[in-house]
């Protein structure tokens, strides 16, 4: 590889790697010879997902960890830089939608429980803000560094059903281009912070929306796929580039974007 794209030797921490997105991503850095500190609240998924690492040749750690639990992660944050010394790179992937969080097609919004908004709003916000927090200070303090956040379609424009989420999504794009600021204006141009705004990949999260049980797309699905240029979901894997680019030196003058990864849904009208 190019070294200019290269992150091998770095050392990474990588929020909600139990799941889908962060696993694939985390398999991409040990592949690419990055140190991976895998976080994830859930204790089975983050063994499988060291197990998995490691087999490959991976050097990767776990721990177990809540994004909304400044004090965990400043115990975790400890033990990487006791461990490996630095923290390089911060992969905020931790968050997502809940199921109680989608209004149903007939939903009123007014009728939504608070309690749910309040959920995905501060999983989504809170679980990119407080990591930033803490594993970002380790990146000040060296002055180099590289965040980056997840963002969404439904920053860009409204997507039906998904309001905490899409609220929360938005918030964390401006987050990305605050922080970016902050972190060149004080610490230097070492630390660079940028999002990654993935269209749409059928995962566990959204599958029920998007696919009938009998295999079909919903409609809601139609709608997404005549909004893409390409005309096509994403395969997850086809995120791990982007963000590689983001946190290598290619991307060194690179700070505040947020990248769409999304086939053209955010370039195309529909017309």
């Amino acid at each position: 590889m190019n070294e200019q794209f290269s992150i091998a030797g770095k050392v990474a921490v990588i929020t909600g790697a139990g799941g889908v997105l962060g696993g694939s991503i985390a398999k991409s850095f040990v592949k690419a010879g990055v140190k991976v500190a895998a976080l994830d609240i859930r204790q089975e998924p983050l063994d499988a997902r060291i197990k998995e690492l490691t087999a490959e040749g991976g050097e990767a750690i776990g721990f177990i960890g809540n994004v909304l639990d400044v004090e965990s992660l400043k115990k975790v944050a400890a033990q990487i830089v006791e461990k490996w010394g630095r923290i390089d790179i911060l992969l905020n992937i931790a968050g997502g939608n809940t199921p109680g969080g989608t209004l149903a097609p007939d939903a009123d919004f007014f009728d939504m429980p608070v309690a749910e908004w309040e959920k995905v709003t501060s999983l989504n916000l809170n679980g990119t803000v407080y990591p930033s927090m803490v594993f970002g200070k380790v990146m000040a303090q060296q002055r180099s560094g590289s965040i980056v956040n997840v963002s969404s379609m439904a920053a860009y424009s409204a997507l039906t059903r998904v309001p905490g989420y899409s609220a929360a999504k938005t918030a964390v794009s401006n987050f990305t281009q605050w922080l970016a600021s902050e972190m060149a204006l004080k610490y230097g141009e070492g630390v660079r912070v940028n999002a990654i705004a993935p269209g749409f990949f059928i995962g566990d999260q959204n599958r029920a929306v998007l696919i009938n049980p009998d295999g079909s797309l919903t409609e809601r699905s139609r709608k997404v796929l005549a909004k893409t240029p390409m005309k096509r979901f994403g395969d997850i894997t086809e995120l791990n580039g982007a963000v590689q680019f983001l946190c290598s030196p290619a991307a060194g003058f690179i700070t505040g974007v947020v990248l769409p990864v999304d086939g053209g849904f955010s370039a195309f009208s529909g017309v």
